[in-house]
């Protein structure tokens, strides 16, 4: 019987910092770390395959290994973590690409902007005013979005060679130094566009991309300057539809996600502006499909790039990967009035992936996959419900570990024997932490 287990406790526990929290270490005390650390992650892998040599089984340290959603990489400065990328020769990461989403996401709400310029301006200021909800500041995909919004409405501000992707706020007057204001012309006539306020949403438990923050913080902000705002932006659906919801949906303001979550979607005959479909269901198709090529020996494009036999194939414009970063990226599609009903139902398998692989050809393997936050909408109402789907059509006996958003331990104390499972796919806390999980499967 499949283990379907959603542990969905959202712990009160001491948060761990942010994303991009800073270290009090010295640069060579944390290089000094770092070496030690690999030094003795790769004597632990070297002996559990000695081990595993001995007694004809699989080493942990060498079962197939899957990271997704949170790519491994440094938080403060985006560089990728090579050496989890590289734990073993079955180790890949699927996500999607960040850049090209959040260029659609800008572009979206430029185009609505111009295309309603008659109306959007509800105080007639002639300043677009927008507000957005960052989800973690240490997050590549929240800094990615955030600039996106900032490049396409012109009040990105240059920070060591990117846009600053700083919260801001508050910033009635155009006076912040960490955004400017931006100018579009429409019919003639100049808009000034400024972001009026913007602020990471992490609750006081440290949890991040929180909805009920953004609530709370669409309702402080439209009390203190409502009718400047024009246009409501956030870095996921979870917290737009948190904002639309509580404030913009009354007040006909539109609110711009990401994620094309199924409410969200729906949301949009009811005046939700737009938002990014990152194609979720090619992202949970790819998690799994890499463990399943990598288990059965096969190459690893397997169903992917080309057909498998059961004519499961992926077309070059829905993913690419770079071999370079053992990524796999699913690309964007904007989800908007003109086609939103294509995408109501975001827990729906993609058609050319939807073929049940041969139970012989193909047996059951055993897979320990988490959620890093069992609260985070995205991947429990979409993501999840999607790896369910397919975790059958590829015959993968799956457990699913929900954890609290806050901790890898709250995660990592539930690998209590990884020589039960066959595979691993993981959802980090942070993306920071790498380790908490290959030294774990290094033992």
């Amino acid at each position: 019987m499949k283990r379907k287990l959603a542990v969905m406790a959202m712990a009160g526990v001491l948060a761990v910092s942010a994303v991009a929290c800073g270290s009090s270490t010295t640069s060579t005390d944390s290089a000094d770390t770092a070496t030690e650390s690999t030094d003795a992650a790769e004597e632990s892998t070297d002996a559990a395959a000695a081990d595993s040599a001995s007694s004809g089984e699989v080493a942990n340290a060498d079962k197939p290994l899957v990271w997704f959603n949170r790519q491994p990489s440094n938080s403060s400065t985006g560089e990728l973590d090579m050496a989890a990328l590289n734990f073993n020769e079955n180790t890949y990461y699927v996500g999607f690409d960040a850049n090209q989403g959040a260029e659609l996401q800008g572009t979206m709400v430029l185009d609505y902007i111009e295309a309603n310029i008659d109306s959007i301006d509800r105080n007639g200021d002639g300043i677009i005013g927008y507000v957005l909800a960052i989800g973690d500041i240490g997050h590549n995909d929240s800094i990615a979005r955030t600039r996106g919004v900032r490049s396409a409405l012109g009040t990105g501000v240059d920070a060591d060679g990117s846009i600053n992707s700083e919260p801001v706020g508050t910033n009635t007057d155009g006076s912040s130094s960490v955004v400017q204001d931006g100018t579009i012309e429409v019919n003639g006539q100049t808009y000034t566009v400024r972001e009026l306020a913007s602020q990471e949403m992490k609750n006081s438990a440290g949890a991040t991309w929180d909805a009920a923050t953004a609530g709370n913080a669409i309702n402080t902000w439209s009390a203190s300057f409502g009718d400047q705002i024009d246009v409501v932006v956030s870095n996921n659906d979870g917290m737009g539809m948190s904002m639309f919801n509580a404030w913009s949906k009354d007040n006909s303001v539109p609110t711009f996600g990401y994620d094309a979550n199924s409410d969200a979607v729906a949301a949009i005959a009811e005046g939700y502006g737009g938002t990014i479909s990152q194609h979720a269901d090619v992202q949970a198709y790819l998690t799994l499909r890499v463990l399943r090529n990598a288990l059965d020996g096969v190459d690893i494009d397997t169903g992917i790039g080309t057909p498998d036999e059961a004519g499961n194939v992926l077309s070059s414009d829905v993913f690419t990967y770079n071999a370079d970063e053992r990524s796999y990226y699913a690309l964007n599609v904007a989800v908007t009035a003109d086609n939103y009903q294509d995408f109501l139902d975001s827990t729906v398998v993609y058609a050319p992936v939807s073929n049940q692989l041969d139970a012989e050809a193909h047996p059951t393997k055993n897979v320990w996959l988490n959620i890093y936050n069992a609260a985070d909408n995205f991947l429990s109402a979409t993501y999840q419900p999607l790896l369910q789907n397919y975790d059958d059509l590829l015959n993968l006996n799956v457990e699913y570990i929900g954890g609290d958003g806050q901790t890898e331990s709250n995660i990592t104390n539930r690998l209590g024997n990884p020589s039960q499972y066959d595979a691993f796919a993981i959802n980090m806390v942070k993306t920071d932490n790498a380790t908490s999980y290959t030294t774990l499967l290094s033992q």
